[in-house]
Protein backbone atom coordinates (compact mmCIF):
# COMPACT_ATOMS: atom_id res chain seq x y z
CA UNK A 1 0.00 0.00 0.00
CA UNK A 2 1.09 3.79 -0.76
CA UNK A 3 -0.36 6.57 1.69
CA UNK A 4 1.36 8.89 3.78
CA UNK A 5 1.68 5.75 6.52
CA UNK A 6 2.96 3.80 4.15
CA UNK A 7 5.61 1.59 6.27
CA UNK A 8 3.63 1.87 9.67
CA UNK A 9 2.36 -1.73 11.02
CA UNK A 10 -0.25 -1.89 13.15
CA UNK A 11 -1.40 -5.15 14.60
CA UNK A 12 -5.35 -5.34 15.08
CA UNK A 13 -6.95 -7.56 17.73
CA UNK A 14 -9.76 -6.77 17.48
CA UNK A 15 -13.64 -7.75 16.87
CA UNK A 16 -16.94 -6.66 15.33
CA UNK A 17 -16.96 -2.84 14.65
CA UNK A 18 -14.73 -0.29 17.19
CA UNK A 19 -11.20 -1.72 16.55
CA UNK A 20 -11.40 -2.79 13.41
CA UNK A 21 -13.21 0.60 12.00
CA UNK A 22 -10.18 2.61 13.58
CA UNK A 23 -7.39 0.16 12.10
CA UNK A 24 -9.26 0.40 8.36
CA UNK A 25 -9.02 4.28 8.04
CA UNK A 26 -5.13 3.71 9.38
CA UNK A 27 -4.74 0.88 6.45
CA UNK A 28 -6.53 2.89 3.71
CA UNK A 29 -3.70 5.77 4.64
CA UNK A 30 -0.82 2.93 3.76
CA UNK A 31 -0.55 1.26 6.74
CA UNK A 32 -0.05 -2.62 6.70
CA UNK A 33 -2.24 -3.94 9.13
CA UNK A 34 -2.00 -7.36 10.45
CA UNK A 35 -5.45 -8.59 12.39
CA UNK A 36 -5.29 -11.21 14.38
CA UNK A 37 -7.67 -13.70 15.25
CA UNK A 38 -8.89 -16.38 16.90
CA UNK A 39 -9.28 -20.06 15.74
CA UNK A 40 -12.94 -19.42 14.91
CA UNK A 41 -12.43 -15.57 13.78
CA UNK A 42 -13.57 -12.10 14.68
CA UNK A 43 -17.42 -12.72 15.06
CA UNK A 44 -18.00 -9.68 12.35
CA UNK A 45 -17.21 -12.52 9.66
CA UNK A 46 -21.13 -13.88 10.96
CA UNK A 47 -22.47 -10.65 11.72
CA UNK A 48 -24.70 -9.94 8.72
CA UNK A 49 -26.77 -12.47 6.66
CA UNK A 50 -25.76 -11.04 3.29
CA UNK A 51 -22.66 -12.75 1.78
CA UNK A 52 -20.49 -11.36 -1.12
CA UNK A 53 -19.17 -14.50 -2.25
CA UNK A 54 -16.32 -15.81 0.18
CA UNK A 55 -17.11 -12.28 1.89
CA UNK A 56 -19.89 -11.37 4.82
CA UNK A 57 -20.86 -7.89 3.93
CA UNK A 58 -20.99 -6.65 7.53
CA UNK A 59 -16.92 -7.66 7.67
CA UNK A 60 -15.75 -6.55 4.38
CA UNK A 61 -17.27 -3.03 5.15
CA UNK A 62 -14.33 -2.92 8.29
CA UNK A 63 -11.84 -4.84 7.36
CA UNK A 64 -10.43 -4.00 3.45
CA UNK A 65 -6.43 -3.69 2.87
CA UNK A 66 -5.80 -5.95 5.84
CA UNK A 67 -3.83 -8.94 6.81
CA UNK A 68 -5.63 -11.54 8.64
CA UNK A 69 -3.29 -14.42 10.89
CA UNK A 70 -4.94 -17.15 13.15
CA UNK A 71 -3.25 -17.11 16.44
CA UNK A 72 -3.93 -18.60 20.02
CA UNK A 73 -3.08 -16.04 22.05
CA UNK A 74 -4.32 -17.74 25.31
CA UNK A 75 -1.42 -20.01 24.00
CA UNK A 76 2.54 -20.03 24.81
CA UNK A 77 2.70 -20.28 21.23
CA UNK A 78 0.98 -18.05 20.53
CA UNK A 79 2.32 -15.41 22.46
CA UNK A 80 5.18 -16.35 21.58
CA UNK A 81 4.36 -15.57 17.95
CA UNK A 82 2.51 -12.18 18.94
CA UNK A 83 5.99 -11.20 20.51
CA UNK A 84 7.53 -11.95 17.64
CA UNK A 85 4.81 -9.62 15.78
CA UNK A 86 5.45 -6.99 18.32
CA UNK A 87 9.15 -6.54 17.41
CA UNK A 88 9.06 -5.45 13.86
CA UNK A 89 5.26 -3.34 14.22
CA UNK A 90 5.11 0.30 15.31
CA UNK A 91 1.42 -0.14 17.07
CA UNK A 92 -1.03 -2.30 18.29
CA UNK A 93 -4.65 -2.03 18.66
CA UNK A 94 -7.68 -3.59 20.63
CA UNK A 95 -10.94 -3.60 21.30
CA UNK A 96 -10.88 -6.26 24.21
CA UNK A 97 -12.57 -5.64 28.08
CA UNK A 98 -9.92 -4.54 30.34
CA UNK A 99 -9.53 -7.74 32.23
CA UNK A 100 -8.82 -9.74 28.39
CA UNK A 101 -6.58 -7.11 27.18
CA UNK A 102 -4.56 -7.56 30.51
CA UNK A 103 -5.22 -11.55 30.31
CA UNK A 104 -3.82 -11.91 26.75
CA UNK A 105 -0.67 -9.65 27.67
CA UNK A 106 -2.26 -6.57 24.72
CA UNK A 107 -0.59 -4.19 27.50
CA UNK A 108 2.35 -1.55 26.90
CA UNK A 109 3.47 -2.81 30.17
CA UNK A 110 3.62 -6.31 28.89
CA UNK A 111 4.62 -5.64 25.09
CA UNK A 112 7.38 -3.03 26.09
CA UNK A 113 9.75 -6.13 26.86
CA UNK A 114 9.63 -7.32 22.86
CA UNK A 115 9.81 -3.76 21.43
CA UNK A 116 10.28 -0.52 23.50
CA UNK A 117 8.39 2.01 20.67
CA UNK A 118 5.56 0.01 20.82
CA UNK A 119 2.63 2.25 20.71
CA UNK A 120 -0.52 0.49 22.61
CA UNK A 121 -3.94 1.50 21.97
CA UNK A 122 -6.85 -0.02 24.37
CA UNK A 123 -10.60 1.25 23.07
CA UNK A 124 -12.65 -0.02 25.91
CA UNK A 125 -16.26 0.76 27.47
CA UNK A 126 -15.30 2.78 30.25
CA UNK A 127 -11.44 2.67 30.37
CA UNK A 128 -8.52 0.56 30.87
CA UNK A 129 -8.82 1.56 35.07
CA UNK A 130 -12.39 3.15 36.45
CA UNK A 131 -15.29 2.51 38.45
CA UNK A 132 -17.31 0.88 35.24
CA UNK A 133 -13.95 -0.73 33.95
CA UNK A 134 -15.12 -4.50 33.94
CA UNK A 135 -19.06 -3.62 32.73
CA UNK A 136 -19.99 -4.79 29.42
CA UNK A 137 -20.27 -2.40 26.71
CA UNK A 138 -21.90 -1.74 23.79
CA UNK A 139 -22.53 1.37 21.12
CA UNK A 140 -26.62 1.02 22.54
CA UNK A 141 -25.22 0.81 26.75
CA UNK A 142 -23.02 4.27 26.11
CA UNK A 143 -25.85 6.31 24.28
CA UNK A 144 -28.00 5.53 27.08
CA UNK A 145 -25.56 6.32 30.04
CA UNK A 146 -24.37 9.58 28.53
CA UNK A 147 -27.13 11.19 27.72
CA UNK A 148 -26.89 10.64 24.17
CA UNK A 149 -30.10 8.59 23.92
CA UNK A 150 -32.30 10.94 26.25
CA UNK A 151 -31.15 13.92 24.14
CA UNK A 152 -32.54 12.21 20.73
CA UNK A 153 -36.35 11.51 19.11
CA UNK A 154 -39.54 13.75 19.86
CA UNK A 155 -40.03 15.31 22.94
CA UNK A 156 -42.88 14.13 24.05
CA UNK A 157 -41.28 10.26 22.83
CA UNK A 158 -39.21 7.70 24.17
CA UNK A 159 -35.71 8.32 24.26
CA UNK A 160 -34.04 6.72 20.81
CA UNK A 161 -30.55 5.98 19.95
CA UNK A 162 -28.94 6.82 16.67
CA UNK A 163 -29.73 5.48 13.61
CA UNK A 164 -26.01 4.40 13.41
CA UNK A 165 -23.36 2.99 15.81
CA UNK A 166 -22.20 6.55 16.65
CA UNK A 167 -19.97 5.70 19.73
CA UNK A 168 -18.29 2.42 17.67
CA UNK A 169 -17.20 4.39 15.04
CA UNK A 170 -16.80 7.68 17.15
CA UNK A 171 -14.50 5.90 19.66
CA UNK A 172 -12.61 4.20 16.75
CA UNK A 173 -11.87 7.60 15.01
CA UNK A 174 -10.33 8.77 18.65
CA UNK A 175 -8.32 5.35 18.29
CA UNK A 176 -6.52 6.05 14.87
CA UNK A 177 -5.70 9.95 15.99
CA UNK A 178 -4.57 9.01 19.39
CA UNK A 179 -2.21 5.98 18.00
CA UNK A 180 -0.88 8.14 15.13
CA UNK A 181 -0.12 11.31 17.86
CA UNK A 182 1.67 8.77 19.64
CA UNK A 183 3.66 7.18 16.79
CA UNK A 184 4.35 11.28 15.68
CA UNK A 185 5.95 11.49 19.44
CA UNK A 186 8.81 8.83 19.06
CA UNK A 187 7.98 6.65 21.79
CA UNK A 188 6.33 4.03 23.25
CA UNK A 189 3.30 3.81 25.91
CA UNK A 190 -0.17 3.61 26.45
CA UNK A 191 -3.09 4.91 24.52
CA UNK A 192 -6.37 4.09 27.04
CA UNK A 193 -9.42 5.58 25.09
CA UNK A 194 -13.02 4.55 26.69
CA UNK A 195 -16.26 4.97 24.19
CA UNK A 196 -17.88 6.70 27.82
CA UNK A 197 -15.22 9.50 27.59
CA UNK A 198 -15.39 9.70 23.69
CA UNK A 199 -19.41 10.14 23.41
CA UNK A 200 -19.34 13.37 26.81
CA UNK A 201 -16.26 15.02 25.01
CA UNK A 202 -18.77 15.36 21.67
CA UNK A 203 -21.27 16.70 23.79
CA UNK A 204 -18.56 19.60 24.41
CA UNK A 205 -21.33 22.90 24.57
CA UNK A 206 -24.37 21.15 25.82
CA UNK A 207 -22.30 19.94 28.69
CA UNK A 208 -20.81 23.16 28.79
CA UNK A 209 -24.62 24.82 28.85
CA UNK A 210 -25.26 22.99 31.87
CA UNK A 211 -22.06 23.14 33.87
CA UNK A 212 -21.25 26.73 33.40
CA UNK A 213 -25.23 28.05 33.41
CA UNK A 214 -26.90 25.52 34.64
CA UNK A 215 -29.33 24.86 31.63
CA UNK A 216 -30.32 21.36 31.26
CA UNK A 217 -30.04 19.63 28.10
CA UNK A 218 -33.36 18.53 26.33
CA UNK A 219 -34.99 17.30 23.09
CA UNK A 220 -36.41 19.46 20.64
CA UNK A 221 -38.81 19.17 18.30
CA UNK A 222 -38.33 18.52 14.57
CA UNK A 223 -34.49 18.40 15.48
CA UNK A 224 -34.40 21.98 16.34
CA UNK A 225 -30.87 23.75 17.51
CA UNK A 226 -31.09 24.76 21.11
CA UNK A 227 -29.76 28.09 20.52
CA UNK A 228 -30.35 28.77 16.70
CA UNK A 229 -33.56 29.70 15.02
CA UNK A 230 -34.31 28.49 12.52
CA UNK A 231 -32.06 25.35 12.98
CA UNK A 232 -34.36 22.33 12.05
CA UNK A 233 -36.21 20.32 9.13
CA UNK A 234 -39.73 21.41 8.37
CA UNK A 235 -42.14 19.52 5.93
CA UNK A 236 -42.72 20.91 2.60
CA UNK A 237 -45.09 19.65 -0.02
CA UNK A 238 -43.72 16.64 -0.96
CA UNK A 239 -41.07 15.77 1.73
CA UNK A 240 -38.79 17.77 4.12
CA UNK A 241 -36.33 19.66 4.34
CA UNK A 242 -33.52 20.94 6.52
CA UNK A 243 -32.75 24.58 7.01
CA UNK A 244 -29.62 26.21 9.15
CA UNK A 245 -29.73 30.37 9.38
CA UNK A 246 -27.42 31.63 11.63
CA UNK A 247 -26.44 35.12 10.87
CA UNK A 248 -29.31 37.90 9.84
CA UNK A 249 -27.97 38.63 6.50
CA UNK A 250 -28.88 35.27 5.76
CA UNK A 251 -32.22 36.08 7.16
CA UNK A 252 -32.61 38.57 4.87
CA UNK A 253 -32.21 36.56 1.99
CA UNK A 254 -34.17 33.94 3.47
CA UNK A 255 -37.14 36.00 3.90
CA UNK A 256 -36.97 37.64 0.82
CA UNK A 257 -36.68 34.61 -1.24
CA UNK A 258 -40.22 33.09 0.21
CA UNK A 259 -41.54 36.30 -0.10
CA UNK A 260 -41.95 37.58 3.62
CA UNK A 261 -40.52 41.21 3.45
CA UNK A 262 -42.33 41.84 7.15
CA UNK A 263 -39.91 39.51 8.89
CA UNK A 264 -37.52 42.01 8.41
CA UNK A 265 -39.33 44.63 9.89
CA UNK A 266 -40.90 43.00 12.53
CA UNK A 267 -38.91 42.98 15.90
CA UNK A 268 -39.82 39.66 16.79
CA UNK A 269 -38.08 38.28 13.47
CA UNK A 270 -35.45 40.50 12.65
CA UNK A 271 -32.50 39.49 14.86
CA UNK A 272 -30.92 36.00 15.88
CA UNK A 273 -31.55 37.07 19.50
CA UNK A 274 -35.39 38.08 18.74
CA UNK A 275 -35.61 34.91 16.92
CA UNK A 276 -34.80 33.03 19.59
CA UNK A 277 -36.89 34.62 22.07
CA UNK A 278 -39.71 34.46 19.95
CA UNK A 279 -39.30 30.51 18.98
CA UNK A 280 -42.91 29.45 18.60
CA UNK A 281 -44.01 32.17 16.84
CA UNK A 282 -41.49 32.23 13.79
CA UNK A 283 -41.02 28.44 13.68
CA UNK A 284 -44.75 28.39 13.08
CA UNK A 285 -44.70 31.16 10.26
CA UNK A 286 -41.91 29.45 8.40
CA UNK A 287 -43.62 26.08 8.54
CA UNK A 288 -47.02 27.64 7.38
CA UNK A 289 -45.21 28.99 4.38
CA UNK A 290 -42.52 25.82 3.78
CA UNK A 291 -45.61 23.53 3.10
CA UNK A 292 -46.53 25.10 -0.05
CA UNK A 293 -42.37 24.70 -1.27
CA UNK A 294 -41.27 22.06 -3.55
CA UNK A 295 -38.10 20.68 -1.32
CA UNK A 296 -35.73 20.49 -4.36
CA UNK A 297 -36.84 24.20 -6.19
CA UNK A 298 -36.48 25.44 -2.47
CA UNK A 299 -32.79 24.05 -2.01
CA UNK A 300 -31.91 25.35 -5.49
CA UNK A 301 -32.98 28.42 -4.62
CA UNK A 302 -31.55 28.74 -1.48
CA UNK A 303 -28.12 27.35 -2.33
CA UNK A 304 -27.93 29.79 -4.95
CA UNK A 305 -28.04 33.06 -2.06
CA UNK A 306 -25.52 30.94 0.50
CA UNK A 307 -28.44 30.27 2.46
CA UNK A 308 -27.77 26.33 4.29
CA UNK A 309 -30.57 24.04 2.99
CA UNK A 310 -30.61 20.33 2.23
CA UNK A 311 -33.80 17.91 1.71
CA UNK A 312 -33.92 15.27 3.99
CA UNK A 313 -33.02 12.07 1.91
CA UNK A 314 -32.10 8.35 2.37
CA UNK A 315 -29.02 6.80 2.55
CA UNK A 316 -30.09 5.02 -0.60
CA UNK A 317 -30.43 8.25 -2.08
CA UNK A 318 -27.78 9.44 -0.60
CA UNK A 319 -25.25 6.37 -1.73
CA UNK A 320 -26.33 7.07 -5.55
CA UNK A 321 -26.06 11.29 -5.80
CA UNK A 322 -23.43 12.62 -7.48
CA UNK A 323 -21.46 14.36 -4.67
CA UNK A 324 -20.61 10.94 -3.72
CA UNK A 325 -19.51 9.34 -7.02
CA UNK A 326 -17.86 12.94 -7.07
CA UNK A 327 -15.92 12.17 -3.55
CA UNK A 328 -15.32 8.19 -4.53
CA UNK A 329 -17.13 7.59 -1.31
CA UNK A 330 -18.73 4.40 -2.99
CA UNK A 331 -16.00 2.08 -4.04
CA UNK A 332 -15.37 -1.05 -5.69
CA UNK A 333 -13.50 -4.25 -4.62
CA UNK A 334 -12.55 -7.50 -6.25
CA UNK A 335 -13.74 -10.13 -3.87
CA UNK A 336 -12.42 -13.21 -5.77
CA UNK A 337 -14.39 -12.44 -9.18
CA UNK A 338 -17.45 -11.34 -7.38
CA UNK A 339 -17.31 -6.97 -6.64
CA UNK A 340 -17.93 -6.08 -3.27
CA UNK A 341 -18.86 -2.18 -2.96
CA UNK A 342 -18.51 -0.43 -0.09
CA UNK A 343 -17.93 3.24 1.65
CA UNK A 344 -14.99 5.08 0.94
CA UNK A 345 -12.21 6.79 3.24
CA UNK A 346 -13.59 10.45 4.12
CA UNK A 347 -9.32 11.43 4.52
CA UNK A 348 -8.42 12.61 1.02
CA UNK A 349 -4.62 13.47 0.43
CA UNK A 350 -3.52 15.44 -2.24
CA UNK A 351 -1.11 13.19 -4.08
CA UNK A 352 -2.34 10.27 -2.58
CA UNK A 353 -3.42 7.08 -5.06
CA UNK A 354 -6.27 5.73 -3.01
CA UNK A 355 -6.53 1.62 -3.25
CA UNK A 356 -9.34 -0.67 -2.02
CA UNK A 357 -8.19 -4.17 -1.24
CA UNK A 358 -10.62 -7.07 -0.35
CA UNK A 359 -10.93 -8.12 3.12
CA UNK A 360 -8.69 -11.00 4.07
CA UNK A 361 -9.97 -14.39 4.36
CA UNK A 362 -9.33 -15.82 7.84
CA UNK A 363 -5.94 -17.14 8.11
CA UNK A 364 -4.84 -15.73 4.99
CA UNK A 365 -1.47 -14.16 6.06
CA UNK A 366 -0.40 -16.89 8.63
CA UNK A 367 2.80 -17.01 7.34
CA UNK A 368 3.37 -13.28 8.35
CA UNK A 369 3.72 -15.23 12.18
CA UNK A 370 5.28 -17.80 11.03
CA UNK A 371 2.23 -20.51 10.50
CA UNK A 372 -0.42 -19.12 12.31
CA UNK A 373 -2.68 -20.73 14.52
CA UNK A 374 -0.96 -21.78 17.52
CA UNK A 375 -2.89 -24.61 19.89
Amino acid sequence: MSGPLSGIRVIEIGHMLMGPYSTMLLADLGAEVIKVEPPEGDIGRRVSPHSIGAHNAYFASLNRNKKSVVLDLASREGQAKLGALVQGSHALLTNLRPAAIRKLGLTYAHLKRWNPKIVCVALTGYGLDSPYAERPAYDYVIQALTGIMALTGAPDGPPVKTGYSAVDNSAGIMGALGLVAKLVEGTGGQVDIAMYDVMLSQLNYIAGAWLNAGEPARRMDHSAHPYIVPAQIFPTRDGWIALFITHDDFWRRFAEEVRQAHWLTDARFATMAARRSNRELVLGEIAAVLRDEGTDDLVQRLSKLGVVAAGVESLEQALASEQTAARNMVVHMDGGGTAIRVVGNPIKVMGAVEQFAPPPLLGEHDDLAGGGCAA
